[in-house]
């Protein structure tokens, strides 16, 4: 296996529509998903996009507890009105976060590693990461999914920010 280069922000393998996976089993496919893994966990991900490592194809990886769910060909469609905002960022725009808004509850399906069909339904982060990774697919990057960009910086100042608070919050009464 290898460590993959990840596509940054600028690069257009990200900004276009990813094509479908023609075999889940082919050999060339199964080596990407291998090097898809260990490159998101080498960059300390939660998930990767085969847009990200310069692979136009429909194909995420992402962290399931001690190993990690691999969906080729995804289709997600959110279950419910709910929305929730929380901070995201991205292998492909490092050293930034931003706070999106995405459905709280979403049903996927796709194929897995195996090439066979799988659905199911995921809630909070892993929900969370299978939309983040499905917008890579569609060329969607994180900050296009924004409503305030206010909320949008480098981790270290959001960090310290978030620290200052409460000491000024407190000189403040």
């Amino acid at each position: 296996m290898a460590i993959l280069k990840i596509a940054r922000m600028g690069h257009p393998v990200l900004l276009r529509e990813a094509e479908a996976v023609p075999d889940p089993t082919a050999p060339d496919i199964r080596r990407l998903i291998g090097d898809m893994i260990e490159t998101m966990l080498d960059a300390g991900g939660l998930g990767l996009a085969a847009p990200q490592v310069h692979v136009p194809l429909r194909l995420f990886v992402c962290r399931s507890g001690p190993g990690a769910f691999i969906l080729m060909n995804p289709e997600i469609e959110p279950l419910g009105e709910e929305r929730e905002s929380a901070w995201e960022g991205c292998l492909s725009i490092p050293g930034l976060r931003g706070c999106v808004p995405r459905a709280r509850r979403i049903l996927w399906r796709g194929l897995d590693a195996e090439g066979r069909p799988v659905q199911g339904e995921a809630e909070g982060l892993l929900a969370r990461v299978m939309q983040h990774e499905t917008d890579h697919l569609d060329g969607i990057l994180y900050p296009m999914r924004m409503e305030d960009l206010s909320l949008f910086g480098f981790t270290e100042e959001l960090a310290r920010a978030a620290a200052e608070a409460p000491a000024q919050q407190e000189a403040a009464r």
